[in-house]
């Protein structure tokens, strides 16, 4: 899975789950500026394994769109 299969696959959700512009999600954007909390962000890594088909287990602390990206495909 490339970053850019990782990126659009994530934003798709966050702009479904927040009603953001998917155009205004960056790499750089924070989940706490795009206002997802620590719910939203267990929901997203959920909906984020059904839509990969693998599986997350986050064992760092990410706090940009990017940093998930790079952490998804470093796995």
């Amino acid at each position: 899975m490339t970053e850019k299969e990782v990126f659009d696959a994530i934003v798709e959700l966050i702009a479904e789950r927040t009603d953001c512009n998917p155009a205004d999600i960056k790499n750089e954007s924070t989940f706490k500026d795009l206002g997802i909390d620590s719910l939203d962000t267990v929901e997203l890594m959920m909906g984020l394994e059904d839509k990969l088909d693998t599986t997350i287990e986050l064992d760092q602390k990410i706090e940009t769109v990017g940093d998930l990206v790079s952490f998804i495909v470093s796995k």
